[in-house]
């Protein structure tokens, strides 16, 4: 799956993927609500955190702090799951395909829910997404080409904005 050239990274986290998709992509905006990861993302990208390769935004993936049609990708790595509704999920799907530029692709790993899942998540929040409510929902934000698939534990989405 192309991402293009310009990616969104929606809840970097303390970055496990942030530095792969440095390599994989020209240009890539890392979004993180929590201040504490944002300031050791920055730390750990230095210098490339405010350059054209990409910058690290603290932020909301339910209300995104970015112009309409930005990015040619955009992504979520066990994410979604932290934001505190359904309605917020939602609104996040929106927000992403706002943000894409028509053609652009959104692609979210998830996990999904179980005792296990919940159990990890005693003390955060867990709002599971599954995955027919994902192809669902997704629709319902405006993407088409929405998949969902089961892949090694895991719950993967894929979604496109219209060209």
């Amino acid at each position: 799956t192309s991402l293009g050239d310009h990616v969104l990274e929606v809840g970097a986290g303390p970055g496990a993927a942030t530095a792969e998709l440095a390599r994989r992509v020209r240009r890539v905006t890392s979004l993180e609500f929590s201040h504490e990861f944002c300031v050791r993302l920055r730390g750990k990208a230095g210098e490339a955190a405010s350059t054209e390769a990409g910058n690290i935004v603290q932020g909301d993936a339910s209300v995104l702090p970015f112009a309409d049609c930005t990015f040619s990708g955009a992504i979520a790595v066990l994410v979604l799951h932290h934001l505190r509704s359904v309605e917020a999920q939602d609104q996040a799907f929106r927000e992403i395909y706002r943000v894409l530029r028509p053609g652009g692709i959104f692609v979210a790993l998830e996990i999904p829910d179980g005792w296990l899942s919940r159990v990890a998540h005693i003390r955060s929040t867990f709002v599971p997404v599954t995955m027919g409510g994902a192809r669902e929902r997704l629709g319902a934000a405006g993407f088409s080409g929405v998949s969902a698939e089961r892949r090694r534990g895991a719950i993967s989405l894929r979604a496109a904005r219209p060209a």
